[in-house]
């Protein structure tokens, strides 16, 4: 696909990660370069966002860094797992393969040709 500011913007969307107001690409995961490079390799959208959200998968190990809690004075706060982000992400990533196979449009046909008599 050809790489356009609508498309960048409706893959934020789909990978839930929306510029914050006031702010640039450079707070989200991936850099508009990022997203180009993307959506230049897939067939679809959905295609594009199955592959974002694989990457985002990849991601939660650093962003976490092995840090499942903390506490503030007499207060225990517990964060969501790595193995439970990295589920959500490659589920997320599971749908949009789903969605990315079923708009492809292309369908095959046999067909038998009449017998002549």
């Amino acid at each position: 696909m050809t790489p356009t500011p609508e498309l960048r913007a409706r893959l934020r969307k789909l990978l839930d990660e929306q510029i914050p107001a006031g702010g640039t690409e450079a707070d989200t995961r991936f850099g508009d370069s990022d997203l180009d490079e993307i959506l230049t390799e897939a067939a679809s959208i959905f295609g594009a966002a199955a592959v974002g959200w694989t990457m985002k998968a990849g991601m939660c190990q650093r962003e976490m860094d092995s840090l499942e809690g903390y506490t503030l004075g007499d207060r225990d706060e517990k964060l969501t797992s790595l193995k439970d982000r990295q589920a959500y992400a490659f589920a997320m990533a599971s749908q949009y393969t789903a969605m990315a196979q079923s708009t492809l449009g292309s369908v095959i046909l046999q067909v038998q040709p009449p017998e002549v008599i």
